[in-house]
């Protein structure tokens, strides 16, 4: 009977969905240009989590206080620093080191970042005074360029990346035409406190910085230069020119990390989680800029040793912020730690590789791994607070809530501003031929065909809780092209899958998950794709089959309360949803067990795994 029942491990089921296959040639992944983003101001989302996140977010960032901002700043630099503290992380003071940083432990590290953030928020609803803000900062931000904010700091490449992202950003973005000139200034002041080439993060940065005659042996002296090569690609792509292409090359971390990589040698465990992920986007500008198929081979084979041996059901990875030793129940042995998987931060370097990786490809389940990361983990993020407090990690314990980080203004308040932007880039993606419709998000697309036609997809439905997604299209004239729709592969695991336009019923063919429908279009022609919803199990690996999530769709279905005394596989997977709730029962003999999605959960406890026999 056992055998019988949908339970499988996270790799087993990528395995028997077609996720993990042999390695496809190189010529295969590429025949084609990459596919385009739309562009954020070219998305409109519906009201809703994701909408409201990014609508909070913008909202704090427009509401520091701009002396807090630049202190750190102007205080290294050796100017003035009139104002309050801003708090937590971001200041400039002697550290008192925690567990958890510090009050001061990375003083003016997301000052990047939050350009970054506001500038893509320009870009989607080109609100002047967000504008006038970004003119403001920048204005402020230009007499405290000196090199002397990054001599003997904890952090000089971490701090310069920022910057290069935020003012590249403010360039691309807003328009802003100071920002190319301050990216050269903040280069020349950073340039010579950064290494020689990339470094791994601990003991070679120690040893660089005591050749530099700098002694902060008894402080943090990890730095993260290895992630640098993305921004510095397109910086060196949006107007900054070769200088920054040859940085980029400078900055890719190759003999240890994305050689082994290319080769499919596991090269992650033991690496910070959240970085090494993030710098393989570094390869992913390598391919795009220079065409490097070594780079390209290290970020695929990468990202699937990630997705089969690292993740848990909610795509989320790297417990205690480390990648784990595959095949030796570490991720088991991890559900013991609070610190599950951190979340703004690994969320963000996930949705741009997965993003890469899609345009590159055209291949849906990276995708579906966008898809499950988006709604299991990042959406359901605790709002960031205007006095700093931030949610940081996602626990996968038993009996877990949702918790700010104990200091203020950490890592993730710079990338959740920076990710609730970029949900619309996440959306869709164009070639000439059409559109790809990559996340079921309630949004609306605007468009120009090929023939000039100004057309708009509107999405709606009740998805992810319901399997119903419904689309319209708006025409201002008949045009043709292709509707590419992402079907994730637990949809193919099961009967179900069906698509109609205008009423009639359209064959589902699925090519590297997405089915196509290429016709004339015409203003108000309508889309329904069904797609089946059953539950299913997934232990958290192949030693621990019985310590099982639920999940129904792209959701994983957390257990409200402590664990139950007893649940058998069959209880969980006969769960119902309960009418016009985000909830789900399953009948135990103790009594019924209420489960519910990360996005619905507030400050009660959960359980991600639960023991079923």
């Amino acid at each position: 009977m056992k055998a019988a029942m949908p339970l499988t491990s996270r790799r087993s089921f990528l395995r028997t969905s077609g996720f993990v296959v042999a390695a496809p040639s190189l010529a295969a992944l590429v025949a084609k240009q990459p596919l385009d983003e739309a562009g954020y101001g070219d998305v409109d989302l519906a009201p809703g989590l994701a909408q409201t996140q990014f609508e909070q977010t913008q909202s704090v960032l427009l509401a520091l206080n701009e002396d807090s901002l630049l202190k750190p700043w102007r205080l290294r630099s050796g100017l003035p620093a009139p104002g309050p503290d801003l708090g937590g992380w971001y200041d400039e003071l002697p550290l008192d080191k925690t567990e958890s940083g510090g009050h001061g432990f990375a003083p003016g590290h997301c000052f990047g970042q939050w350009i970054s953030a506001l500038a893509r928020g320009y870009a989607i609803n080109r609100a002047p005074a967000t504008r006038v803000r970004l003119i403001r900062l920048l204005d402020l931000y230009e007499p405290a360029i000196s090199t002397r904010f990054y001599t003997n700091f904890r952090f000089p490449a971490y701090n310069y990346d920022k910057m290069v992202i935020g003012l590249i950003d403010a360039h691309r973005f807003a328009g802003l035409s100071q920002a190319l000139p301050l990216l050269e200034k903040t280069t020349d002041a950073a340039e010579p406190r950064l290494p020689p080439r990339a470094l791994d993060r601990d003991e070679p940065q120690r040893r660089w910085r005591a050749s530099m005659g700098e002694n902060l042996t008894d402080d943090y002296t990890w730095d993260e230069s290895y992630t640098l090569a993305e921004n510095l690609y397109l910086a060196a792509r949006n107007g900054g020119g070769e200088r920054y292409r040859i940085l980029a090359r400078r900055f890719l971390l190759n003999e240890t990390y994305f050689d082994p990589l290319s080769e499919n040698k596991n090269v992650l465990p033991n690496h910070h989680a959240y970085s090494f992920c993030n710098a393989l986007s570094s390869a992913m500008q390598a391919y795009l800029s220079d065409g490097s198929q070594k780079h390209l081979r290290a970020a695929s084979n990468a990202f699937d040793m990630i997705e089969s041996t690292q993740s848990f059901a909610t795509g989320g990875w790297g417990p205690d912020e480390g990648f784990v030793k595959p095949g030796r129940g570490e991720l088991y042995r991890s559900l013991g730690t609070h610190r599950g998987f951190e979340t703004p931060c690994g969320s963000y370097a996930h949705f741009k590789l997965t993003r890469y990786l899609l345009r590159v490809t055209r291949d849906g389940r990276y995708g579906d791994s966008m898809e499950r990361v988006f709604y299991n983990t990042v959406l359901g993020a605790k709002r960031l607070e205007a006095d700093g407090r931030a949610f940081y990690y996602s626990d996968y314990r038993p009996s877990a809530r949702k918790v700010y980080f104990p200091d203020a203004w950490p890592c993730c308040s710079g990338t959740l501003p920076q990710v609730a932007a970029d949900y619309r880039v996440l959306i869709y993606f164009l070639d000439p031929e059409g559109i790809y419709v990559n996340l079921y998000l309630p949004s609306t697309l605007h468009w120009t065909s090929a023939n000039g036609a100004q057309v708009s997809i509107e999405q709606s439905g009740d998805y992810p809780l319901d399997g119903n997604i419904a689309m319209r299209v708006r025409m201002s004239r008949m045009s043709a092209f292709a509707l590419r729709l992402r079907i994730p592969a637990w949809a193919t695991t099961t009967p179900g899958a069906a698509l109609s336009v205008n009423g009639q019923p359209v064959v589902l063919r699925i090519e590297k998950g997405f089915a196509s429908v290429r016709r004339t279009w015409k203003d108000d022609d309508r889309v329904q794709l069904q797609l089946p919803m059953a539950t299913r199990l997934e232990s958290i690996d192949e030693s621990h089959l019985d310590t099982v999530a639920l999940l129904r769709g792209p959701l994983v279905l957390f257990a409200m309360g402590g664990q139950p005394s007893a649940v058998t596989r069959q209880q969980l997977l006969a769960a119902e949803r309960v009418p016009q709730e985000p909830n789900w029962r399953a009948k135990t003999e103790a009594g019924p067990l209420l489960f519910r999605p990360f996005l619905a959960i507030d400050d009660e406890p959960y359980s991600t795994y639960l023991n079923a026999s």
